[in-house]
């Protein structure tokens, strides 16, 4: 297993690149890496927030295309930010965690 803070800059490089070719509003850090629990075999969970018209499916292909490549093991959700307002309201467990515990790695202006 890699140092974490050799991940932790693997991580900073990926956010980056999403950043410079998806213009995304947020990037938040989640699971274990953001709770501080990582095991060996533990992936990165970003929650990344973009204004589109493309269906979750199509905007998760895109930002796995822009990463692709990196040699760390990466799990994405995308959601548009009218999604997260509709899940946070609805109550959706993990939106709400994700908000309120997660580590923002990102925010545009």
């Amino acid at each position: 297993m890699e140092s974490r803070q050799a991940i932790e800059q693997k991580i900073k490089e990926i956010v980056q690149k999403i950043v410079n070719e998806y213009q995304p509003e947020k990037i938040i850090l989640f699971g274990s890496w953001a709770w501080g629990t990582p095991g060996k075999d533990s992936d990165v969970d970003l929650f990344i927030v973009k204004k589109s018209e493309q269906s979750q499916f199509e905007r998760i292909r895109e930002v796995k295309r822009i990463i692709f490549g990196t040699d760390i093991a990466t799990d994405v959700l995308v959601y548009t930010p009218e999604q997260v307002e509709r899940r946070s309201a609805l109550g959706d467990p993990l939106v709400k965690k994700i908000l309120s515990s997660g580590r923002l790695l990102y925010a545009g202006t």
